[in-house]
């Protein structure tokens, strides 16, 4: 338990917003928390009304409990780290690594390696967890950024949706584009029908907003290699507008199924290539790149030779 103490110097601010704003480190949505929970005394008196006025003279107190366990086994699981201090944590995700527990993968996830990793994470939300700001799907490989404290996941997710964090794709698709470059936007749902499934969905369907900027990095006869860019983040974005456009992700076992080409792939040749985005205590630019896998190589040296391209 840790308790701090305030005197208020500025008039006629809310309660929570008071609180969120001196106390940089915890979220609002955090200290809301605290306020409902019975957490927060104003003047010596609990206080359970984040709308409560503070004055000039007043004075809070306000008690953090100490991070709850969050109740998942943590696994010695090896991680490839590109990028390591106390607020964050980026790595390099291997094909085949879910990222969070879910119906079907209770252990073995991204999160119970990290509990490892990393065993005295001061918690988030009231609960001793690593931030899961953005995910990759299973069998999507590279740079992921995961926040160690309520501040650098605050951070992280208001720089997500501010659109100033850039994250870059590598990835291989069927058949040719015509252009060089261009952009789908199209909000992206849950598929009406095949619920495992993503879909182009309006968004008066129930479908959120999405967009994918592309461009050919190298043409490979009825393959290319491609560059993505995002500027949103939902379920499945680059393999669901890839294959609204007509060049599904090589391997994709849901976009592209039915389609052979001859390499033994663990997933999609889709690669979380490089992250940039900015410290949340320094405010320097963090910019990392995540080594593409060996298969991704293979399958494109295989495809290189194909249409007698040598490097």
């Amino acid at each position: 338990m840790t308790e701090i103490s305030l005197q208020v110097e500025e008039q006629g601010e809310r309660l929570d917003r008071y609180l969120a704003e001196t106390l940089t480190d915890l979220s609002r949505s955090r200290i809301q928390q605290l306020i409902e929970q019975g957490n927060v005394q104003l003047n010596g008196k609990v206080c359970t009304s984040k709308k409560s006025t503070v004055k000039v003279g007043d004075r809070i107190t306000l008690k953090i409990p100490a991070a709850e366990p969050l109740k998942l086994q943590a696994e010695d699981i090896p991680l490839d780290i590109l990028y390591e201090d106390d607020q964050l944590l980026i790595l390099n995700k291997p094909a085949g690594l879910v990222v969070h527990p879910a119906p079907g993968h209770p252990d073995g996830t991204l999160v119970n390696a990290i509990l490892a990793h990393c065993p005295n994470l001061p918690g988030i939300g009231g609960v001793q967890r690593p931030g899961i700001v953005h995910r990759l799907d299973k069998d999507t490989t590279g740079a992921i950024a995961i926040a160690k404290t309520e501040l650098a996941h605050q951070h992280l997710q208001a720089q997500l949706k501010a659109k100033t964090a850039r994250r870059e794709y590598l990835g291989i698709v069927y058949g040719a584009p015509k252009t060089e470059s261009g952009t789908v936007d199209l909000a992206i749902g849950r598929h009406p029908i095949d619920r495992k499934k993503m879909a182009i969905l309006p968004v008066e369907q129930g479908g959120r907003s999405a967009v994918t900027h592309w461009r050919v990095l190298e043409r490979l006869g009825n393959y290319t290699l491609m560059h993505f860019q995002l500027e949103t983040g939902r379920t499945h974005q680059i393999r669901v507008h890839s294959f609204h456009i007509g060049h599904p992700i090589v391997g994709d076992p849901v976009y592209s199924s039915g389609r052979s080409i001859g390499v033994n792939l663990p997933g999609q040749a889709l690669h979380a290539w490089r992250l940039r985005l900015q410290h949340p205590l320094s405010g320097d630019w963090i910019e990392v790149t995540a080594p593409v896998p060996e298969t991704f190589t293979t399958l494109l040296e295989v495809l290189r030779r194909r249409v007698g391209i040598s490097r």
